[in-house]
């Protein structure tokens, strides 16, 4: 029985297909990226590419799939270690910074991008590569009990202001709720193309379509 029975009831063998063989680039393995990594791979996407320079902390443990025993190694190699044990998909983890003088190398490839950068900068230069090089681009972020999954159209980057990344609130509901939805945003635009946008709340539990042309 395949590991993606369940999936594979859900879906079409089509679409599976496809999830299996588009390559998607996962920028940032915090609370976002790495939850929405591991789901991406466990929903049958085969080709995936993580991009993130930070090692894990401790306080990392209650919102990203991470262990005690982790603490101190690269995310993005753990995040690989972890999925190919798991399931057997061989996630492409690259310990790197991304910068504007390296962005074209480590997005080389990509059929689709997913930013989840907890800083100004490097989102930025993630919208602007997409742009430049008609790379889709799902850019994903949270403040306070707030998320954002918007496609990079019609996404805005954040002031610098807000770039504190030591010391936020940060409810792991949120995330997955977050993740949830990027993760079925990218399996519909495989499917059908489509770009769907929306705002996540977790006080009100909604979800609601964000339109911003």
């Amino acid at each position: 029985m395949s590991i993606f029975f369940h999936e594979q009831l859900h879906r079409t063998p089509a679409l599976m297909a496809q999830l299996r063989d588009v390559p998607v680039t996962v920028c940032g393995v915090g609370a976002l990226g790495a939850n929405i990594t591991e789901n991406l791979a466990r929903s049958g996407f085969g080709k995936l590419v993580t991009i993130d320079r930070d090692r894990i902390e401790e306080r990392n443990l209650s919102t990203q799939p991470y262990y005690r025993s982790d603490v101190g190694a690269y995310k993005a190699k753990i995040l690989t270690n972890t999925i190919y044990r798991a399931l057997g998909v061989a996630v492409d983890g690259r310990s790197k910074e991304l910068t504007s003088a390296n962005v074209a190398q480590l997005l080389a490839g990509s059929g689709i991008v997913i930013d989840t950068f907890d800083n100004s900068t490097s989102r930025q230069v993630v919208k602007d590569y997409c742009t430049n090089a008609n790379i889709p681009c799902l850019h994903v972020g949270l403040a306070s009990d707030y998320a954002e999954v918007i496609w990079n159209e019609i996404y805005r980057v954040p002031s610098p202001a807000n770039d504190d990344v030591c010391d936020y609130p940060l409810a792991r509901n949120l995330v997955m709720l977050a993740v949830a939805v990027a993760c079925e945003v990218i399996v519909t635009f495989v499917a059908t193309g489509n770009k769907e946008s929306f705002t996540v709340t977790l006080g009100d539990f909604a979800v609601k379509p964000f339109d911003n042309f």
